[in-house]
């Protein structure tokens, strides 16, 4: 049975008035179970805060709206406090625990891609609470969480029991919480829409690429990520990953057409992408895109940490690469048609700007 690989929008699991959780299902995206990829969207109202929480996967966090602050608490390490904005990228390893906080008017909504290789249900995050109504600690017994916390028996009921919120709660607007360290941002965050481009193409698009050099912790987390902008009816050229990687894309805005062919040469995707859709290119498979007229961007999480891409057309692609010779006889053509194939695409790589 061929793998659906519809382009599927995000489903509201919790939430109240301090905001929404969101994620995608592997029964209605398959690709996240096949390629053992979680994917969710938390969004904060003012004020609101996602409590404090661990998870059984390793993450990329995506600010796509908004300004916040986030707390992250690395295996045996102080907090960090990190001021957020939308364009920020969080490299999240195994174990650490993490809160995300709401001031501003705007809503605050951050996207988490990872792996779930090691998790309890493949394609599916699990989060584990610290506090609230589905805490860990309401497992335990009082007598053994007194004397985890060296505390009485009725400081310790208060403390468990007092916070009856489900994985978010609205705070009050007085309440003071940590401000965010400058320092705390390094080796923690990148901003994708401000880091040096790896591709600048006029009128095709551009490529801020997050990999172990800008963003080393990348490097535990197993992800490599990139922030794509593609121009106004502009082509990305066809590809693939090199590196048996799966390519996990979110639609940031605008829309356009995307077609995904595979084995056989078959011709396995052909769609329209809008903004918040998620769909995910299985290895080995080719995957291009043209732009809608009022331009597309993605954010997509790579499964190395330092991916390599195959084109398929443009300056960079392995038709370049090879002889005269071996282009004709591929091809079963003249040396004519050869040389006109040849001379095309000589200067343009990755995007392809649209015709004139």
């Amino acid at each position: 049975m061929e793998l659906d690989l519809s382009p599927k929008l995000a489903k509201k699991v919790y939430g109240g008035n301090g905001g929404s959780y969101h994620a995608w299902s592997p029964s209605e995206l398959p690709m996240l179970r096949e390629g053992n990829i979680g994917a969710a969207k938390l969004a904060l109202d003012k004020n609101g805060f996602a409590l404090p929480r661990y998870s059984d996967s390793a993450k990329v966090a995506y600010v796509l709206q908004g300004n916040g602050v986030s707390g992250i608490v690395l295996p045996e390490s102080e907090e960090k406090v990190l001021a957020i904005k939308k364009g920020d990228a969080i490299a999240l390893p195994f174990g650490v625990v993490t809160w995300w906080y709401n001031k501003e008017d705007t809503e605050l909504i951050v996207l988490f891609l990872g792996d779930t290789s090691k998790a309890h249900k493949a394609g599916e995050f699990t989060e584990f609470f610290l506090t609230g109504s589905n805490r860990i600690f309401s497992g335990f017994s009082t007598e053994f969480v007194s004397r985890a916390w060296d505390l009485d028996e009725n400081v310790v009921k208060t403390l468990v029991g007092k916070q009856s919120g489900n994985g978010i709660v609205k705070i009050d607007g007085n309440f003071k919480m940590p401000e965010p360290k400058k320092e705390h941002r390094l080796g923690m965050a990148l901003n994708c829409e401000e880091a040096p481009l790896d591709v600048d193409i006029k009128k095709g698009g551009r490529v801020v690429v997050l990999n172990t050099n800008n963003l080393p912790l990348v490097g535990e987390v197993g992800l490599g990520a990139d922030l794509v902008r593609l121009d106004g009816s502009a082509m990305c050229s066809p590809g693939f990953s090199c590196d048996s990687a799966l390519q996990v894309t979110y639609i940031v805005r605008g829309s356009g057409r995307v077609q995904v062919v595979g084995v056989d040469g078959r011709r396995v995707l052909e769609t329209t992408l809008k903004a918040g859709n998620l769909f995910i290119v299985p290895r080995f498979f080719v995957v291009s895109k043209i732009a809608s007229p009022e331009g597309m961007e993605w954010f997509s999480i790579i499964t190395t940490p330092n991916p390599i891409f195959t084109h398929l057309a443009g300056r960079t692609s392995v038709w370049k690469a090879l002889s005269p010779s071996v282009l004709q006889a591929s091809f079963d053509v003249d040396a004519d048609t050869e040389k006109l194939f040849s001379s095309k695409r000589t200067s343009d790589a990755i995007f392809f700007p649209p015709p004139n």
